[in-house]
């Protein structure tokens, strides 16, 4: 349960715990736990990456500090109550307080000024940093790096803003006027429902706003600096002015810094500036006044992402005081946007206040000239606008968003937007980045191609041919590998029990595991070669070398990477243990070789190695190299994966590999995958990318099924185009590179557990278990939650229109008022509220991953729509006004027959959510449709009140209702069933055709 990670520095742990993992109690109680050990100076847990850093008294040896950590971790099941999720520090420290700022930060042009002498101001030093003293003392003048967040709503203004409303207005204005001509029962009732509408509203909006809100709590990367002369990882939020950062590839620049060194280094700046081309960065001072931020090319600001290369910075603005800080101060407590379906329903909504109203206007009228009373007809149009118009549309959107991403929760899919939600039902093409999501990123060396011999490595045996091959025996072959156990950034630590424990990628680690499968002596290797200085790959670099001081005092030069682009930098080979010319030939037979293990499927790279003069310049270092020769990995196609493309083609949904591997490797992988759906495999590799203008992009890629060899700029190119050409993309990555691509698709979906913390930092969805299948799943219920508001929306708009044409019959042809004022909004409270939130979670259909996705531009409601909104709602408007007029002609116009019309036209709306289940299905096809139980409870329920009303004496009074004999029990059956046959079969009939 408990790994040790890296235990080389003494006082200062790294581990691994199993089920940390997005446990937010758990990590609460281990930081709380272990720092109460004496011995324990600090601790820090993660729930992103399941790792605890523990700082902790030297000494202190780490076998008796694991041991405590284990006590703890085990007695975590019996101590678990105690530590429900709370709000805690994400650092936990014996020796500091989380303090507010009492000073403002220096604000200075800090690009126009020298590195130097910004660290000079700053009061720190470039190689060792602030001391933990000047740190605390700097935390507590300028205050923690945490950015100001703005309020939610308070629970007290969620309830107010229920009465904030034209139907609350309306029905306020007709309780005053049914006060001031005495009729304050109806006044009271009227008033009555306002407030229990209210209730409802805020009960459903509250959790609501608690589900959106949770979405922007998560877990913040924790940030490499140096600090007392020692490299250390601390608490985002303890960053203060003068730190020093290290920046790596992947890394988020966590505070605003004045850079001091940079090699190769490149950051995507669209978080801040919108430009999505990575900068790449310098540490020489600027010159001209009023430079705008995005050609400050000396400065990193904090939100921004390490794409390439590797720097060192020193803070000069944290939290507010930064330029990101500033933009949110300048945004202020902005209400959180509505998504683009709230904002479509609003405007229907709006659109049908209007025609309700004038309905009702005409109603009025048409009551006045039939000589009704004037404060009657009034209150009676009041009620029916109120009762008519679905006031709430837009917050059955976002309340059914909300409720979909809980229950994606449960399916272990990460929601943390509501517009991701919308753009799931209409994904069209679906980019998939091939390692580790694919793939599942654990690779493993199977071939190697050095001095003309192909040799094998299978379960640590090396053989060539038939034969078994000894490592030692081929000499090119044991530097090839000290070469690519060099040029690493993989952790090994030598366990007690003389096993191996390998930190690092999946790539990186796989070349250290076929070393150590060779017998070679990795840690002792490293000390014999010290690192001196390492150049990473950058944007258009697809190579990595390092520097390592020798015993002679020349500088050994690593190189391992692409092997097109390390093979131009060679100049020699190794041929039977000598250094001899590499010739044109010679390279024409690796470029052949490196395609045949490509056509294998094998991810290839390639070794070479130089000596340079310790004395010597160490610019453009990589160059006359010798080559050594080519590795061979494979990396496991996902179990699954293939079944879950011909998911995604069932779905409509168009499937691409985007892969840093090569042509060959990508297309035998696609090939295996049948990416292209049984069609030609359209293919594209990188190189054929650069003389494409931008129309031919957009036309051309949306055709292509593969892109080999892309760079992260291309990855972010590609998704563009596709958006460009109408679709609606989503891209799933869990690498450094992915990052850019997951942000400007409209759905970008990054592993949870394997991913890096740059991918998730920017993703929209994050699969907690990694599992890409179950993306089919959050595409289903992206389909289901759309449908589901579709669904309640046409059950809202039938039903509120049905007691308009009730209404307006039976006034204009002069029989009465079917129902009164108190029994419209009534009618507004049994049959719209529940029904309603019932059909918006409605299971997923059996067939909604076998329709094409929709066009993202479709009303919600469209034209074809309100001909069968009208159907229904005439069919039963015509069966309540029937049931009325059985009452008229059996007991006369008066309070006998409007319960009967009332009865009928309640139970007949509450029966028509039944038919809103499906626009496909009817009640006839038994068994096609899943059950809903929230419905069922619905309805049941809202008939239980309706009885209800005829059954208690005081409720029967105030809705001026009377007894009803078997023979109108019948009649009011029949004519509430009679508009659910009719719609169901001829919803049936047009099925057929």
């Amino acid at each position: 349960m408990l790994q040790a990670i890296h235990t080389t520095v003494k006082g200062r742990g790294r581990y691994r715990i199993d089920g940390l993992y997005l446990h937010e109690s758990f990590k609460q109680y281990l930081e709380l736990s272990i720092i109460k050990i004496t011995e324990v100076i600090s601790v820090s847990a993660s729930t992103l990456t399941s790792n605890i850093l523990v700082i902790f008294n030297p000494d202190i040896s780490h076998a008796q500090i694991q041991q405590l950590i284990d006590r703890i971790v085990v007695d975590y099941p019996q101590q678990s109550r105690k530590y429900q999720p709370q709000k805690v520090p994400k650092t936990v420290n014996n020796s500091s307080q989380i303090v507010a700022p009492i000073e403002p930060q220096k604000i200075e042009d800090w690009h126009l000024i020298e590195a130097d002498a910004v660290v000079q101001s700053l009061n720190t030093s470039k190689t060792s940093g602030l001391s933990h003293e000047s740190a605390l003392e700097n935390l507590k003048k300028y205050g923690q790096n945490r950015l100001p967040e703005s309020a939610s709503r308070s629970e007290l203004s969620i309830f107010i803003e229920q009465f904030k409303s034209l139907p609350v207005a309306l029905l306020t204005g007709a309780a005053v006027l049914s006060t001031a001509t005495g009729g304050w029962i109806d006044a009271l009732v009227i008033m009555g429902v306002v407030g229990i509408n209210a209730v409802i509203g805020y009960f459903t909006e509250s959790q609501s706003e608690k589900i959106i809100h949770s979405l922007k709590k998560r877990d913040r990367p924790l940030t490499v600096v140096v600090r007392n002369g020692n490299i250390t990882e601390i608490n985002t939020e303890d960053i203060v002015p003068g730190d020093i950062l290290i920046l790596k590839p992947g890394s988020y620049v966590s505070a605003d810094a004045r850079l001091i060194e940079t090699e190769n280094l490149s950051i995507d700046e669209s978080a801040l500036t919108g430009e999505s081309v990575p900068v790449n960065k310098t540490i020489k001072s600027l010159c001209s006044q009023n430079i705008p931020l995005v050609d400050r090319i000396n400065m990193v600001y904090k939100g921004t992402l390490v794409t390439g290369g590797q720097g060192i910075a020193v803070v000069t603005g944290t939290g507010k005081f930064t330029e990101l800080g500033n933009i949110q101060q300048l945004v202020g407590e902005a209400s959180v946007t509505d998504t683009p379906l709230a904002k479509q329903l609003d405007q229907v909504g709006s659109q049908l206040v209007m025609l309700s109203s004038g309905i009702c206007g005409v109603v009025f009228l048409i009551g006045l000239l039939r000589g009704y009373p004037w404060l009657v007809m009034l209150t009676t149009s009041i009620s029916l606008a109120v009762a008519a118009v679905p006031e709430g549309l837009p917050t059955v959107a976002t309340t059914t968003l909300a409720l979909g991403i809980r229950d994606m929760r449960q399916h272990q899919v990460l929601v943390r937007s509501l517009n991701a939600v919308e753009a799931l039902g209409s994904v069209q093409t679906i980019c998939l980045d091939k390692t580790g999501t694919i793939t599942e990123n654990r690779m493993s060396v199977v071939e190697i191609h050095t001095d003309s011999q192909v040799i094998q490595l299978c379960d640590s045996q090396f053989s060539h041919g038939d034969k078994l091959f000894h490592p030692y025996s081929c000499k090119q072959l044991i530097q090839l590998m000290h070469v690519v156990v060099l040029c690493n950034e993989s952790d090994v630590v030598q366990q007690s029990d003389g096993e191996y424990a390998v930190n690092g990628s999946a790539t990186e680690n796989a070349l250290i595991y076929m070393a150590i499968a060779a017998g070679v002596d990795v840690i002792n290797l490293r000390e014999k070669y010290p690192l001196q200085e390492m150049n990473q790959r950058s944007e258009n670099r697809n190579i990595m070398s390092s520097l390592h001081g020798t015993s002679d005092e020349q500088i050994l030069v690593a190189v391992k990477g692409r092997p097109t682009e390390i093979l131009q930098l060679c100049n020699w080979r190794m041929q039977a243990g000598e250094i001899v010319p590499l010739t044109e030939e010679d390279k024409l037979a690796i470029e052949l070789e490196n395609e045949r293990m490509a056509g294998k499927a094998l991810r290839v790279l390639a070794a070479a190695y130089t000596h340079i003069d310790g004395d010597k310049s160490r610019e453009n270092t990589e160059q006359n190299l010798t080559w050594l020769g080519l590795v061979g990995m494979t990396d496991p196609i996902r179990k699954g994966v293939k079944e879950l493309m011909g998911q995604f083609h069932q779905a409509g949904i168009d499937t691409v590999m985007i892969t840093g591997d090569q042509t060959p490797t990508a297309f035998a992988i696609a090939k295996e995958l049948e990416l292209a759906n049984h069609n030609q495999l359209q293919i594209l590799d990188a190189t054929d990318m650069v003389s494409l203008n931008s129309e031919t992009k957009i036309a051309l890629f949306d055709k292509v099924n593969v892109f080999a060899r892309i760079s992260p700029a291309n990855k972010l190119q590609i998704v563009q185009a596709l958006q460009s050409a109408g679709r609606v993309v989503a891209m799933t990555g869990d690498g450094i590179n992915d990052a850019p691509a997951l942000k400007a698709a409209q759905v970008g979906v990054a592993m949870g557990n394997g991913g890096t913390d740059a991918a998730r930092e920017v993703a929209d969805i994050i699969l907690a278990d990694d599992n890409l299948e179950t993306m089919i799943i959050a595409v289903s219920r992206g389909r289901t939650i759309y449908n589901n508001i579709r669904k309640s929306v046409h059950f809202l708009l039938s039903t509120n229109l049905s007691e308009i044409m009730v209404m307006l019959a039976a006034t204009a042809i002069g029989v009465g008022q079917p129902l009164n004022a108190i029994q419209l909004l009534w009618l507004n409270l049994v049959t719209d509220i529940f029904p309603g939130l019932a059909l918006a979670l409605e299971p997923s259909e059996p067939d909604v991953l076998s329709k094409p996705p929709r066009h993202p531009d479709e009303a919600i409601v469209k034209t074809s729509d309100f001909g069968n909104i009208a159907f229904e709602s005439g069919s039963i408007s015509l069966s309540s006004l029937a049931a009325y007029g059985y009452g008229i002609s059996k007991y006369g116009i008066g309070s006998q027959a409007s319960t009967i019309a009332f009865m009928s036209l309640t139970v007949g709306q509450l029966l028509h959510a039944l038919s809103c289940r499906s626009q496909k299905y009817t009640i006839f096809d038994v068994g096609q449709l899943p059950q809903n139980q929230y419905l069922n409870i619905a309805i049941f329920g809202s008939i239980g009140l309706q009885l209800l009303s005829l059954g208690v004496p005081g409720l029967r009074m105030l809705l001026s209702l009377t007894p009803i004999n078997f023979a109108d029990s019948i009649v009011i059956s029949s004519s509430a069933f009679l508009p659910l046959l009719v719609n169901e079969t001829r919803k049936k009939l047009s099925a057929g055709r």
